[in-house]
């Protein structure tokens, strides 16, 4: 059997997604320029956070090659049937049905965007179906393990009261650890009791902290911070002791190793937490908007996923209250 006719590739510019626009005098096609110009958009029109930014990218560069091996160079060339056979690759690669929703989701947004760019003239994904993405219960701790958990931290020396604060700080605002470890100084009120939050899409959110964390965070910013600087400045709430704000990775391992020394046995990250955060406010009635807000989920459908606890504590209690449950 010989070889298959080697495919054209799509042409990859060096800086997808920059803010500097390429041109066509670079000889790059149309379909590289348009998702350029996308891209670009999602940056400065929407301010996606960069590894969002980094995810579309890939996910439009396999597109681009998927359309320039059936010699479509130009998106008003593309139609449905592109789009379908591009679904019908993902599902031969065995990609979770939240990867699929996401690259759908991409393309769907690049489509719209020339649409209202009137760049084509027709969205060719108007009839596709978006792959359903199953809603499970992300994992979370008890109560009881969250106290395990701040045990855990070494109060003795300053590090391990920056973790101590760190980890009441997540659970008592649900942060994403990317907000928190970019959380700096001016953005924490500890009169009010709050933490002004810079969220996905550059969003603004207020947080309550609750006694307990703004106890922590009094402590560590008045006894426990200016050690670890030095003579060293920084914005950041969180650092190091070379003066360096905390990063996620750090904090990633500082969690497993304390979660280790607690004895907890289940995988957690500092994403365990939001979701607990949420989960404990949901067990305890707190309503869904506003759970919504303090998340900052920009729609409620990603919330929902917690009614599921509500639901199983209804059950639990008519199962177990109910004369004839």
């Amino acid at each position: 059997m010989g070889k298959p006719p080697q495919r054209e590739s799509c042409p990859t510019p060096p800086r997808w997604g920059s803010t500097a626009r390429l041109t066509k005098h670079e000889g790059l096609s149309e379909l590289t320029l348009a998702i350029s110009g996308y891209l670009d958009h999602l940056i400065v029109d929407r301010g996606l956070a960069p590894l969002t930014i980094s995810a579309y990218a890939a996910d439009m560069q396999g597109f681009a090659r998927h359309l320039a091996a059936r010699h479509v160079h130009s998106p008003a060339e593309a139609d449905r049937e592109h789009v379908l056979l591009f679904l019908a690759s993902l599902d031969r690669q065995s990609l979770s049905p939240r990867t699929r929703a996401r690259k759908v989701s991409c393309i769907r947004g690049f489509f719209r965007y020339l649409l209202e760019q009137k760049q084509i003239q027709q969205d060719p994904c108007e009839h596709v179906d978006t792959p359903k993405v199953p809603k499970k219960l992300p994992d979370h701790l008890q109560p009881e393990e969250v106290e395990m958990l701040l045990k855990a931290a070494d109060l003795r020396v300053p590090e391990g009261r920056r973790d101590y604060t760190m980890l009441e700080l997540l659970y008592a605002t649900g942060l994403r650890v990317s907000e928190l470890v970019n959380l700096e100084v001016h953005r924490v009120d500890l009169e009010i009791g709050c933490v002004i939050v810079m969220g996905k899409g550059s969003k603004e959110r207020v947080v309550p902290l609750g006694i307990p964390a703004s106890r922590a965070v009094m402590h560590y910013l008045e006894t426990v911070r200016p050690i670890l600087l030095g003579q060293k400045r920084s914005e950041a709430l969180f650092v190091t002791r070379r003066g360096k704000p905390m990063t996620r990775q750090s904090f990633w391992k500082i969690i497993k190793r304390l979660a280790k020394n607690a004895g907890i046995r289940k995988e957690i990250s500092p994403h365990t937490l939001r979701h607990s955060f949420a989960t404990h406010l949901v067990q305890n009635d707190a309503d869904l908007r506003s759970v919504q807000i303090m998340l900052g989920h920009s729609d409620i459908s990603t919330t929902e996923i917690y009614t599921h606890v509500a639901q199983q504590r209804l059950k639990h209690l008519h199962s177990t209250c109910h004369p004839r449950a």
